[in-house]
């Protein structure tokens, strides 16, 4: 099947405007212009219980609602809310914005190096157009793609944006759509890509008129966050196009690189073409016509490979998703955290393992989840796997929102970035994580009605205890809690923050420097344990490029015996060496190696080797 973005008030010109909507419920449908001037515009019946409509003298910034039997409701396709979720919609003309990346081709997978965040905490202003003054920073760190949390208008203005109710609507209080397109068309002048991270699972509880217009809902299945959207039930046609033309809108209109789809393990269909299935073929072919590279993200705890397969091999063929076991496995070793999914990890193998295939969990048995768990990934590739040693996730989702700088030394903040960087994997930061932040991620609201403030409080606190954790949990509703998660960008000048944000700089530089390190390709790689020292050895390469990579684990010294190919190696990078504040570094710069050498490692010790090619030797 093929799609348009037809679906909501689309401007004409000359003022004209088509009204498009589908309300099976509804016996009749009008538009109620309510700016600038009151008029009532009667919608006429199509198949399937679609509304249509061409209407004079609407200008853009036009406000309207739709009457549905004469009950007012916004648009559920709507592409403003200015005054929020109960308001009224706005008329909005794309092509006003004029945009300047006509060149813009995109990256491949294996240039994608992502930075996740959160408009609101990113800035003082919490807008768009604030993140701009921050892009060459960003693009001198090294990092490739933008990742955007949610911004399909929330209820209030703060909001991690997984309570989003118009998918459509760019959030009023970030700057609405004119301010993404200019925060985009900003992006690409740069060289970045950006994404965005949209919910095609659930909508949020305040201002969600869905269920007014049709069966968007089903109660067969149910999801943590509310009612599952209904995507193989009867009206499970009209729904699928509604999200599917979203996806089409936020890659043509707004000229994003690509979406993060949130927690798929959460749509529920049983059909035997998924949902997800159809949105890939659909996106794929949106972006050959837009003469792009356009990529879709998964966030799946499934550990199942159907969701990156390729369709013609039985798969969903969506082209990359975050992988929450590599994390985990990280984790667990850097903080000796065991409780809630952690106690499924903790040894030196199950990282080995995450190296090797992505997935620890490939069928077998899970303790926390109580049951086997995973399928081996194969034939899936290393630039399939987004990997992390902190998300808004992994941090938000502790009880105090507490950030990895302030669980662990600053030695193993620079071992956590080596590991992911130096990974044949895609890697994504979380904001403010390159220079240490320490302000924590936790949740916010401002919800307006006062029964689910107390439902969000409860259920925040209930959620915590299968974690057991401790303490207060942190009120989301108190606008404290927000203000305590906005980054402090000035940390970056000052002290080890300033190291580590140099460090993370040289990481980067030498995984696009090193062919060995540049190739994501997981055949070309030996991963080896030193289980007693805690020492992780990682040996790629790359035709005639070769890396070879150290990893302590262990709080002492120690002296392992590592496997490191015949030949001489110079050093590339070692983190303790004194301008990266360490102790100083006791290994020489050039190796020289029979097959195996004694290495000698201070406590959560990283070193980089770069074999040296023969002519080179010589």
């Amino acid at each position: 099947m093929t799609y348009n973005v037809s679906l909501g008030a689309t401007y004409l010109g000359d003022g004209r405007c088509r009204f498009h909507l589908w309300a099976p419920l509804a016996e009749s449908v009008a538009v109620q212009i309510v700016a600038p001037e009151e008029r009532l515009e009667p919608l006429t019946r199509k198949e399937r219980g679609y509304f249509q409509g061409e209407v004079e003298g609407v200008e853009p910034g036009s406000l309207y609602y739709y009457l549905l039997d004469g009950r007012q409701f916004p648009d559920p396709a709507s592409r403003y809310q200015p005054h929020g979720v109960h308001g009224p919609s706005q008329v909005v003309d794309p092509q006003a914005f004029v945009w300047s990346d006509d060149s813009w081709v995109g990256c491949t997978r294996e240039e994608l190096i992502f930075y996740e965040l959160h408009v609101g905490t990113f800035t003082p202003e919490g807008t768009f157009d604030a993140i701009i003054a921050h892009l060459d920073d960003l693009r001198t760190l090294g990092v490739t793609a933008i990742e955007l949390m949610p911004v399909a208008q929330f209820p209030g203005s703060r909001n991690w944006g997984y309570d989003g109710v118009f998918p459509f609507a760019v959030q009023n209080s970030y700057g609405g759509p004119e301010g993404l397109r200019r925060l985009v068309d900003t992006c690409h002048k740069y060289g970045l890509a950006v994404f965005l991270d949209v919910v095609y699972n659930h909508l949020g509880p305040e201002g969600n008129y869905l269920a007014k217009f049709g069966p968007y809902f089903t109660d067969r299945y149910h999801t943590p966050w509310g009612q599952a959207l209904n995507f193989d039930g009867p009206g499970s046609d009209e729904v699928r196009r509604f999200f599917i033309e979203n996806a089409l809108y936020w890659l043509t209109e707004f000229h994003l690189d690509g979406l993060r789809l949130d927690a798929i393990h959460a749509i529920m269909d049983r059909s035997a073409l998924p949902f997800l299935e159809e949105l890939a073929a659909a996106v794929k072919l949106q972006a050959e016509r837009l003469g792009r590279r356009v990529y879709i993200v998964a966030e799946s705890d499934l550990n199942d490979p159907r969701v990156i397969r390729p369709q013609e091999l039985g798969g969903y063929g969506l082209d990359a998703q975050w992988c929450d076991d590599f994390h985990h496995a990280l984790h667990a070793l850097l903080t000796g955290e065991r409780n809630g999914y952690y106690r499924d990890f903790g040894t030196l193998g199950n990282l080995a393992r995450a190296f090797r295939e992505g997935y620890v969990y490939t069928g077998q048995y899970s303790a926390y989840r109580q049951r086997r768990h995973g399928r081996r990934p194969h034939p899936c590739k290393g630039n399939q796997f987004v990997v992390f040693t902190q998300n808004h996730d992994q941090v938000g989702n502790r009880a105090r929102g507490e950030r990895l700088s302030t669980l662990v030394p600053f030695v193993k903040l620079k071992l956590a970035a080596a590991v992911v960087l130096l990974s044949p994997f895609v890697p994504l930061l979380f904001m403010g994580e390159e220079y240490g932040e320490t302000a924590p991620f936790q949740y916010f609201t401002s919800h307006s009605d006062p029964g689910l403030i107390a439902a969000v409080r409860r259920g925040r606190r209930e959620e915590f205890a299968g974690h057991n954790w401790t303490g207060e949990v942190p009120d989301p509703q108190d606008e404290a809690t927000f203000r305590r998660s906005c980054l402090n960008h000035g940390l970056s000048l000052q002290g080890e923050h300033r190291v580590l944000r140099d460090f993370y700089r040289q990481l980067i530089q030498l995984r696009r420097e090193l062919p060995a390190l540049a190739d994501l390709n997981l055949e070309n790689m030996e991963v080896i344990t030193c289980e007693e020292d805690l020492v992780l050895f990682v040996h790629r390469w790359s035709n005639d490029s070769e890396a070879g990579i150290i990893f302590s684990f262990s709080d002492a010294e120690s002296t392992p015996t590592l496997p490191l190919p015949a030949g001489r190696w110079r050093k590339r990078l070692d983190a303790a060496e004194e301008r990266w504040l360490g102790n100083g570094s006791t290994i020489p710069a050039l190796l020289v190696s029979q097959g195996k050498m004694q290495m000698p490692l201070t406590p959560g010790a990283c070193l980089l080797f770069e074999r040296i090619k023969e002519a080179q030797a010589d």
